[in-house]
């Protein structure tokens, strides 16, 4: 059985992942931002030197730009070599890469506004980079960070505009240059806040999704785990869309028992290696043909087992993917003898229609998938009463009617029998191998 991580350990695996992706879309985005600052202040340096007074700025942007990068690309290498100082508080890693990256933005505009004397930095489009920081923060999936690293950003942009608004008031400016109000200043601060409440209940809403991916993936394994190796995927698929039918619960289901004649003597004459081989080759592709008609095999019983169609999950017409998959493993035995891969080999199979209660049934420990009832009862009856009657597969009169009308002509009405075990006659049908393969002929005929 294959070990399950929790999900908190698959959503640290992805948010180091994430982490990782963030630092080099920032690297990216950086890097990009900085090549267009290049761009205008080649074509605006007019008006960037009637602005600074000095190229202070642009190079201050450029040494900034340089450090973030380097700072990102080593958080990158950190979370890629999967350092434990990381993983182990990945909560105060978001936390204190949060706090450093927005503080160094606010170090580097305050570094400006000092040597320049001139707060227009804090009006210019460089401050846009703390939403960069903000929207960002959606990768960490982890709404109070994206919180915390707007309010951050908010705080410190904030008190350096109104101190430095304040400190410089008296400072001569060009009077063409726009000047920012106290107010003007706390409605961006504002902004910058609103704008990490927003990206908190984005990256909530991609958590909460991510946890119910992983919820499925681990019910769809469950569900792998319940019932081993006896469920086609397509199956699978279908128990995870009607789980209620998993619980105890009454179904009409086909319920087919197959038994190899003769096995014993078989057994006594090969060595044990060669009946395994055997064995496998014959359940080998019988499995194939059960699944490939919707139908479950319930359980080995040594040289046979029994088989359910209709549960857990009702895919069509039971009866008719049970027929049908028993002619088809009678018609594959057939041609396996003919090409030399098994020793001649002769089965019977019984058929029977009813009521079913299907559901998990064991302890808090273990459970297992059960069919019971009597329906179970009467087809491994009717699959014994193929020794009497000499043939390889025979169907109740249940099953019969539930049949198209050129799969019964694949039969033959037997008579009504007695069944060990039950005090009324039930009416069997008998198959007909010829008619089976007149009525295949004509079928590829007709195509």
């Amino acid at each position: 059985m294959h070990k399950m991580m929790s999900v908190e350990e698959l959503f640290n695996t992805e948010i180091s992942k994430s982490e990782r992706m963030r630092a080099m879309i920032l690297v990216g985005l950086l890097g990009l931002e900085a090549l267009f600052l290049l761009i205008i202040y080649f074509f605006y340096s007019e008006e960037y030197l009637r602005m600074f007074k000095t190229h202070i700025a642009i190079y201050a942007i450029l040494i900034f730009t340089t450090i973030i990068i380097i700072y990102e690309f080593l958080i990158h290498y950190l979370l890629g070599k999967k350092s434990k100082s990381f993983l182990l508080h990945p909560r105060i890693f978001g936390y204190f890469n949060s706090f450093s990256e927005v503080s160094l933005l606010s170090i580097l505009l305050i570094f400006i506004v000092e040597y320049s004397k001139q707060v227009i930095i804090l009006q210019a489009p460089a401050t846009l980079t703390y939403f960069i920081f903000i929207v960002l923060s959606t990768f960490r999936l982890n709404f109070r960070l994206s919180i915390f690293t707007g309010i951050l950003a908010a705080s410190e942009y904030i008190l350096m505009s109104l101190y430095y608004s304040t400190y410089f008031a008296n400072t001569p400016v060009d009077p063409a240059l726009p000047g920012l109000t106290g107010m003007q200043y706390l409605g961006q601060g504002l902004i910058m806040a609103i704008t990490g409440i927003a990206a908190g209940f984005v990256a909530d809403l991609i958590k909460k999704k991510m946890v119910v991916s992983w919820n499925s993936i681990q019910e769809k394994n469950e569900v792998i785990d319940l019932f081993g190796q006896q469920i086609s995927p397509q199956i699978a698929d279908n128990i995870l869309k009607n789980r209620n039918e998993l619980s105890g619960a009454r179904k009409k289901v086909c319920i087919m028992f197959l038994d190899l004649r003769n096995f014993t003597p078989y057994v006594e004459q090969h060595q044990p290696e060669e009946v395994v081989a055997y064995l496998n080759t014959l359940f080998g592709f019988m499995i194939d043909i059960i699944e490939s008609h919707h139908g479950v095999i319930n359980q080995f019983l040594g040289d046979g087992f029994m088989a359910t169609f209709g549960a857990p999950v009702s895919i069509g017409n039971s009866s008719q993917h049970a027929t049908e998959a028993a002619q088809e493993i009678i018609g594959k035995i057939s041609s396996e003898y003919k090409k030399g891969n098994i020793p001649k080999t002769r089965i019977g199979i019984g058929l029977h229609y009813d009521e079913a209660v299907t559901g998990n049934i064991g302890s808090s420990i273990r459970k297992q998938y059960s069919i019971t009832g009597k329906v179970v009862i009467m087809a491994s009856r009717i699959e014994q009463l193929n020794k009497q009657y000499n043939t390889c597969l025979l169907i109740s009169e249940e099953v019969y009617n539930q049949l198209n009308d050129v799969t019964r002509n694949s039969f033959d009405r037997l008579g009504s029998s007695k069944i060990k075990g039950s005090e009324k006659l039930v009416l069997l049908y008998k198959f007909v191998k010829e008619k089976y393969q007149k009525n295949f002929n004509n079928g590829n005929n007709e195509n």
